[in-house]
């Protein structure tokens, strides 16, 4: 059978032990792009008095709203001095700080917010205001009349300008682009949630319209995901928990022979949405747990992990996830200490059982494009109380299930690249999916949902990880097919994206 494009890219920007050295090439740092778009024209909003502003006024406490929604969801947090210009390090985490993400408001029109499109100016944590035409409509049309577009005054758009990641990570860029925006979603999700706005994610528009909608050169940058932000303090009565969010894509079963370098934007295209999608009539019956019904069998070894919520509270509701997102940094390295089965526990329910935290005022319900697609697998090298081996995570009987029985450090180490974090740490979480019964419900365009989603995931386990005292890493280039020997799961199943979690050296 023929391999969709999908199934293509995938194969051809796998890492290979035989061939890794081939492809990599040497970095030329005056090459790097910039990971900040400029606008030369525009009506500047400055968002930075609102972070401090005491003042108590409707207005006042609207932009103050969308200040530290902002801030918090990819704004920047640190100044790391390099032997170039300062890096500076943002909300929401990104491969080789990268930053492919950009993020555009879109303002339906009100005494506050004009009209129009801006773009969020991360460096100075400004809107700057470039167009000044209602567009809403025209959204609403790209995106076949979501639902939430009804009812929210303002979306955010996030994009992607593909070569500040290629510039680095050549055709495998496309996978961490998508990956770094759902990093970027969850954080939307839970600063939504702390803002008093409910994002809804749509993954279905198209393409075309909405990039020309933002006048963006799509050689160079492209339309993710749009985002519907409905104000609670005003329309608390019409939010529904979920809707529809992913619609397919055709599926590309005949494609050019392309050579390296020419998969990343052919696979963009490739995955686009080109014609008009019947959205369902009602809202989604969306569960955001995958059944349990892999790897049950009687003989296995099965790992309560109920536990306690973590606590976000700390002298304000909710101000214990505000510290931690903004706090929040990537691990460099483990000591190989154990972790616990507790802190184990408390991870993993934050990550999938988002219900336990109504009582904290989080979303019960965010959005995902489909979780139903993604599997959970954890290598346990080091945690306390439980044994080595590979288990399968089941979240809807919140178990984990014991598949192999082994030390797993050394084959860690090897396919993460030799990155050490996969030797010293105490648990690895591995997210893969079905790539050929993804494509069947929704076409090429799955692998942007799969991504996204587990991306999402993943910047959930970070926050859980750090607000634990622990640390934690994302690693997306590893040898494909050798995570699949090691761990003894099926060839079929992609691997998406590995979280290493241990203790902070």
């Amino acid at each position: 059978m023929v391999d969709s494009f999908a199934q293509h890219y995938h194969q051809r920007t796998k890492y290979d032990p035989e061939t890794i050295a081939s492809k990599s090439q040497g970095l030329d740092w005056s090459t790097q792009p910039s990971p900040y778009k400029e606008y030369k024209i525009g009506t500047i909003y400055d968002l930075k008095p609102y972070l401090q502003s005491t003042k108590q006024d409707p207005d006042n406490h609207w932009w103050q709203r969308l200040s530290l929604f902002l801030l918090c969801s990819y704004g920047l947090t640190a100044r790391v001095q390099t032997m170039g210009d300062p890096m500076y390090l943002r909300a929401a985490p990104s491969a080789g700080g990268l930053y492919p993400a950009e993020i555009y408001l879109v303002s339906r029109g009100n005494s506050l917010l004009p009209a129009g499109l801006y773009n969020y100016q991360v460096k100075d944590h400004t809107l700057i205001h470039f167009w000044a035409n209602d567009v809403w409509q025209n959204i609403q049309v790209a995106c076949f009349m979501h639902p939430a577009l009804m009812v929210a005054d303002i979306a955010l758009i996030t994009t992607a300008v593909f070569n500040r990641s290629a510039w680095r990570y050549q055709d495998r860029a496309y996978r961490r682009i998508f990956l770094d925006t759902g990093h970027l979603l969850a954080n939307i999700e839970l600063a939504g949630s702390m803002n008093g706005f409910r994002p809804y994610f749509v993954g279905a528009f198209v393409d075309r319209s909405i990039n020309d909608i933002l006048y963006l050169n799509a050689d160079e940058e492209g339309a993710v995901t749009i985002i519907p932000c409905v104000d609670l303090d005003i329309h608390s009565d019409k939010i529904t928990p979920s809707f529809p969010s992913a619609l397919p894509s055709r599926t590309n079963l005949e494609y050019p022979d392309l050579p390296d370098g020419q998969l990343l934007k052919y696979c963009h295209e490739m995955t686009e949405i080109t014609t008009f999608r019947q959205l369902p009539a009602n809202p989604a019956d969306v569960d955001p747990v995958p059944l349990d019904d892999k790897y049950n069998f009687p003989f296995c070894l099965k790992i309560s992990t109920a536990t306690d919520p973590i606590d976000w509270q700390d002298n304000l509701p909710l101000s214990g996830l505000e510290d931690t997102i903004l706090k929040r940094r990537s691990t460099r390295s483990f000591t190989g200490a154990e972790l616990t089965i507790d802190e184990l526990r408390a991870i993993l329910d934050f990550t999938y059982h988002p219900a336990h935290y109504t009582n904290q005022h989080l979303d019960p319900h965010p959005d995902y494009f489909d979780l139903s697609l993604i599997e959970t697998f954890i290598a346990v090298s080091g945690v306390k109380g439980l044994e080595e081996g590979c288990y399968y995570y089941a979240p809807r009987a919140q178990e984990l299930r014991q598949i192999r029985f082994k030390n797993f450090r050394q084959e860690l180490h090897y396919l993460c690249l030799g990155q050490e974090l996969g030797r010293d740490a105490g648990a690895v979480i591995f997210h893969t999916a079905d790539l050929k019964k993804a494509i069947l419900k929704y076409g090429d365009r799955v692998y942007r949902y799969l991504h996204l989603d587990a991306g999402h995931l993943g910047q959930r386990l970070n926050l859980a990880a750090i607000r634990l005292e622990l640390g934690v890493s994302g690693i997306a280039g590893f040898f494909d097919d050798r995570v699949n020997e090691v761990l003894g799961i099926p060839d079929d199943e992609a691997v998406l994206y590995i979280t290493t979690l241990g203790r902070a050296r």
